[in-house]
């Protein structure tokens, strides 16, 4: 072929293109040193007099499975950022009742749920996909938009309408799963 040709010239552009978002990539990864949950609790303490803190995280992906849920989260109505598979976020609020709420980018539902707080206490709560979720995204990969569409009719009247199910997790159970967890930035 010659280097002019213009499928040469394609394929050079995408083998640049593909070289230039594996870099991005690692340079993203590399950036997580330090975010582990054991790193970020010895570096910040433990929660203030009077408060407490909340970990929401997600399981890291394992094989094919669609049942996660790209979430965004909310505690207070302020946000946490999204936790995606293999991340956690955390918040240090006063003790005391507390909303949250995990929604995701065109799923037509949201899940809220109200805590109680401990003071001095770090409660942990797992993120997994909601049978709607799972039910949507099924829909979704069979029918497209259409599918989607009938799915979320159907499940409309769930008990929980929105994308996440909060698991809460005893401290030995979090701290097993957060040890190959990194921080959402």
């Amino acid at each position: 072929m010659h280097p002019g040709n213009g499928m040469g010239c394609a394929m050079l552009r995408r083998g640049a293109l593909l070289l230039a978002v594996g870099a991005m990539l690692t340079g993203c990864v590399s950036d997580q040193v330090g975010t582990d949950f054991a790193s970020v609790s010895k570096k910040v303490g433990p929660p203030r007099p009077g408060h407490s803190r909340i970990v929401l995280l997600q399981d890291k992906r394992n094989g094919l499975s669609m049942a996660i849920c790209a979430c965004e989260v909310k505690l207070d109505g302020a946000p946490l950022g999204k936790v995606v598979a293999g991340k956690y976020a955390y918040a240090d609020r006063p003790a005391g009742r507390h909303e949250v709420l995990v929604t995701e980018l065109m799923f037509p539902g949201d899940t809220k749920r109200d805590i109680v707080m401990e003071a001095g206490r770090t409660h942990f709560y797992l993120i997994k996909s909601s049978p709607r979720h799972d039910a949507a995204t099924g829909g979704a990969i069979l029918g497209g938009l259409a599918g989607l569409a009938v799915v979320s009719v159907a499940t409309a009247g769930d008990a929980n309408p929105g994308p996440a199910e909060l698991v809460a997790l005893d401290e030995a159970t979090a701290r097993t799963k957060l040890a190959e967890l990194q921080a959402i930035e």
